[in-house]
């Protein structure tokens, strides 16, 4: 999931290049924001996937930015492993097919900011049907004018660590890692 800390990066960052009123929405672009993961598999080798596919908004407030929220959300079925046969198992019931809801859902409920350009996140993350809180370590790539679209555009990066075991993914624990690595790049848009 992404996503507040990011929000206020760009709070900070688009408060020293512009004049801007308080607040301020962005949506993400989704043909350029994915999640790439990775996971121990039996202490042998690494395990990667990708989701994409996202919708979401960032509202911030430039004068305040830990006001500022972040709400995304994806389906799972835009899950690629680049394995079929293992995007099918990741898919089936022994995995994110025990739930009904089939979206991913990250909604902020808190920012600290940390630096300059970075924040941590705090929100609930929706998974497989359950819902925790989760922390992100987000920080702002860019804020400019897009060179084509010519408006407003921002980038940014996030990570955190998730337990699969606290979202009903846990089969093959302890074999299999628990902890996944989630690895987040953002573009947003300023909402016309």
């Amino acid at each position: 999931m992404t996503l507040r800390a990011l929000a206020a990066g760009l709070a900070l960052s688009l408060a020293a290049t512009a004049a801007f009123a308080a607040p301020e929405k962005y949506v993400l672009d989704n043909t350029h924001t994915q999640i790439v993961f990775h996971y121990d598999h039996l202490g042998f080798s690494t395990g990667y996937g990708m989701f994409a596919g996202f919708d979401g908004e960032i509202t911030f407030d430039q004068e305040e930015p830990t006001a500022s929220s972040v709400t995304v959300s994806f389906p799972i079925t835009s899950l690629i492993t680049g394995i079929d046969a293992r995007t099918e198992h990741f898919l089936s019931p022994d995995f994110f097919g025990k739930s009904e809801n089939k979206t991913v859902t990250f909604t902020s409920t808190a920012i600290e900011v940390t630096g300059e350009k970075t924040a941590k996140i705090t929100g609930d993350l929706t998974l497989n049907g359950v819902t925790k809180p989760v922390v992100l370590d987000a920080a702002l790539t860019k804020a400019d004018t897009h060179p084509m679209a010519n408006k407003p555009w921002a980038g940014f990066t996030a990570t955190t660590v998730v337990k699969r075991s606290d979202f009903d993914l846990g089969m093959f624990v302890p074999y299999v890692g628990d902890d996944v690595t989630v690895e987040i790049s953002i573009e947003a848009m300023k909402a016309e």
